[in-house]
């Protein structure tokens, strides 16, 4: 039974130990965001409620049936209620109807009011949509932001280490007299600022995946972390197509256009339904009644009627319909098509406000994707110079020609080419994706 318990407690390690290692790659942290977001279910719970609202217009469409039954004992001067007569003594009476009304026509309004049931399902459906789009990106933004943080401290890092070489080197110089202290003073220096630069790199990599992780409604922060994945800049011709080619086709697929498009719907579809009160109204009703009282007696006997005799003896049907036509309603309908027109004309202002700022979004995208590609060559440029004066500058440090000042100035340039190279690598590469994703691509990092 002990060795039982102890495998079980190992294999509960094991799980818990695989469990705490687990890497997200973007794909996973964008579908669990999507998955388990608080306001994604709100809205998803307001399409719901969409859907009801279709079922309610639906049923307009449909009679209604309603039953009634009724009981009642009284004393004194009473009307029994089978022969409307007036008696006097105590009586228990009972009655009941079913009655069934339908509407035949009220201004097309049910017909409206079911196509606007459909449209508010479907703007609803947009909106949630739209808002897994800004997930989405959310979570690329942040996700991009950690390894930029990651490979930056893992430049540091290599940085450091280098330095820890040349300042042991150094030492060994001071000791056997052949540079003067003041050049370990300076490497030292540079090391100290070296592993500041690494605490602070460490610290901005904690925060952006406590970042993520909140994105995500995950609250083990200490064993949260992506994927440790090196990526390069990948190829996209997405330049080659115009901004103009872009925001067309963005106006075809993109959720809030789509979602602004059916507020206009939406708002069409009532100024029908407003206009619908101006016509007449016609409805069809049939109903069924019966009624019992203890009270009623057979005219030839004299002997009371039985509760079920009575029912068929008392019972009764009533059908019509009826014509309701409106005059003056003290101006509310009138209004009410006035409010409507205007929230038309609103909802079309809001349409072409949102194009507006898509196509402003596309063209500020367009020209961030060309701006930091052009600094992300500069910079791996810059880089690749920094680190070849780099080089000759150790090397002149080794034989003494270069005192430690000018060499940790050489190194610095270096660590700050190095950082920019990061810097530049990962906006490209964001803006790019966010270039992409306006055209229908998918955000994928490979």
């Amino acid at each position: 039974m002990k060795l039982k318990l102890t495998a079980l407690l190992s294999l509960l390690i094991i799980g818990i130990g695989t469990s705490q290692q687990k890497k997200w790659t973007l794909q996973e942290c964008v579908a669990y965001a999507v998955d388990n977001n608080l306001t994604i279910e709100q809205f998803e719970l307001d399409l719901e409620y969409t859907k009801i609202d279709q079922s309610d217009a639906m049923g307009n469409f449909l009679p209604n049936l309603n039953g009634q039954m009724s009981t009642s004992g009284s004393t004194g001067l009473i009307l029994d209620p089978t022969t409307n007569g007036f008696i006097t003594g105590t009586i228990y009476s009972a009655s009941s109807n079913v009655t069934s009304s339908v509407n035949l026509f009220n201004g097309l309004r049910n017909v409206h009011r079911l196509n606007r049931a459909k449209l508010s399902a479907l703007a609803s459906q947009y909106r949630l949509d739209d808002l897994k789009d800004d997930i989405r990106l959310n979570v690329a933004t942040a996700y991009l932001l950690i390894l930029s943080n990651k490979e930056s401290l893992k430049v540091f890092n290599a940085q450091y280490a280098v330095t820890e070489q040349d300042m042991q080197k150094t030492k060994e110089l001071v000791e056997s007299g052949v540079v003067p202290r003041g050049d370990l003073l300076e490497i030292e220096a540079t090391a100290a600022n070296q592993e500041q630069q690494i605490v602070n790199a460490e610290s901005s990599v904690l925060i952006s995946r406590i970042n993520l992780a909140q994105m995500l409604q995950i609250t083990d922060y200490d064993n949260f972390d992506i994927s440790d994945q090196e990526f390069e800049v990948p190829p996209s011709d997405i330049l080659e197509n115009s901004p103009k080619v872009i925001f067309d086709k963005a106006l075809t697929f993109r959720s809030d256009i789509k979602f602004s498009e059916s507020n206009v719907g939406l708002a069409e579809k009532d100024l029908e339904i407003a206009k619908g009160a101006i016509l007449p109204t016609l409805g069809a009703f049939i109903n069924y009644n019966t009624r019992y009282s203890d009270q009623t007696r057979n005219p030839v006997t004299g002997e009371k009627i039985g509760f079920k005799d009575q029912l068929w003896i008392n019972d009764g049907i009533s059908y019509g319909a009826q014509l309701n036509i409106p005059v003056f309603n003290g101006f509310s309908v009138k209004n009410n098509i006035k409010r409507s027109k205007i929230n038309i004309e609103k909802a079309k202002l809001q349409l072409e406000e949102d194009k507006l700022v898509l196509e402003t979004s596309i063209n500020q995208a367009y020209v961030d994707v060309k701006a930091y590609s052009k600094a992300y060559d500069a910079a791996e440029k810059t880089l690749e110079a920094r680190r070849l004066a780099y080089q000759y500058s150790k090397e002149r440090f080794d034989v003494g020609l270069m005192n430690a000042f000018d060499f940790s100035q050489a190194q610095s340039r270096v660590d700050n080419a190095e950082a920019e190279v990061i810097s530049a690598k990962y906006n490209y590469i964001f803006r790019l994706k966010v270039l992409e994703f306006y055209f229908g691509l998918p955000i994928v990092l490979n």
